[in-house]
């Protein structure tokens, strides 16, 4: 059987890549994303010419809504290291955040867990109003494993990042662009064309130039390997214990995964029903 493409490449031009993640209805993560996305970042490190790629999805509501959780856990932990050492769902966001070309993600809708952890190993992010942001694994009894607790203490400041992972709420687009979560507030009419004619101008500057600006402003911001593969393994240690179990059926139940019910408002839902499950 052949496993669907879930990054769409188009090539603008050799200088600049636009990418369209599409997986489902709400676009989840899963193990065929870790796999793909892995041989999508060896094609970014490895073109000459390649400055600036944007990360996008044409699904409405939804850039990146979350891990599935009804992946094939088993196929993830079987999974090899990838080239710096780190398990590959690891892995794929380390290198993504140190490719030597610019990378924005074009947020427009929901960004999740998962997809959070995607959008912040991105150099630049610009969203919607109608982007909404979160890292809810609390409310599922996880530690996040994609490094948000060390991009975000260094991005929005260690108060706003306990907020944002200890609250597990959904973060609007203005909230976000106030804290620093992202680059900036685009009007939804405006994204597309206002990411574009950024990477359009990143495109049309010298290589070495935007590689050279960038390994610097690397060099003096980004997280040690260890410090991500400590958040790593306690994502492994916490995530998918059974006294969990049954909040997360309960949370499939009403609608997780599916583009309407609990998914819409998940971070508001999460925290009710956990409340709820507490006082009953």
């Amino acid at each position: 059987m052949s496993i669907a493409e879930q990054f769409h490449v188009s090539e603008v031009s050799p200088s600049y890549w636009r990418v369209t993640f599409d997986n489902g209805p709400v676009n989840l993560l899963d193990p065929d994303t870790v796999e793909q996305l892995g041989a999508l970042i060896g094609r970014i490190e490895n073109d000459p010419d390649l400055t600036v790629v944007v990360f996008r999805s044409d699904r409405p509501g939804y850039f990146m809504a979350h891990w599935d959780f009804l992946a094939d856990n088993a196929r993830v932990a079987r999974m090899t290291p990838g080239p710096t050492g780190l398990h590959p769902y690891l892995d794929n966001f380390v290198r993504l955040s140190r490719v030597p070309v610019a990378t924005i993600s074009e947020i427009r809708g929901r960004t999740r867990g998962a997809g959070s952890e995607f959008v912040l190993a991105t150099d630049i992010r610009f969203a919607s109003e109608q982007a909404v942001l979160g890292q809810f694994e609390i409310g599922v009894g996880a530690v996040p494993g994609g490094g948000p607790m060390a991009r975000l203490g260094r991005l929005v400041g260690r108060g706003r990042a306990l907020e944002i992972l200890l609250g597990g709420e959904d973060i609007s687009a203005r909230t976000a662009a106030e804290y620093g979560y992202v680059n900036r507030l685009v009007p939804d009419a405006d994204i597309e064309a206002v990411t574009d004619a950024f990477a359009r101008r990143i495109a049309a500057f010298d290589k070495v130039a935007v590689t050279g600006i960038k390994e610097l402003v690397d060099r003096a911001t980004l997280p040690a390997d260890e410090e991500l593969a400590a958040g790593l393994a306690a994502y492994f240690a916490t995530a998918g214990r059974p006294e969990h179990r049954p909040f997360v059926r309960l949370l499939l139940d009403k609608g997780l995964q599916q583009p309407g019910g609990i998914e819409t408002d998940l971070g508001a839902a999460i925290g009710k029903l956990r409340q709820n499950t507490v006082t009953a």
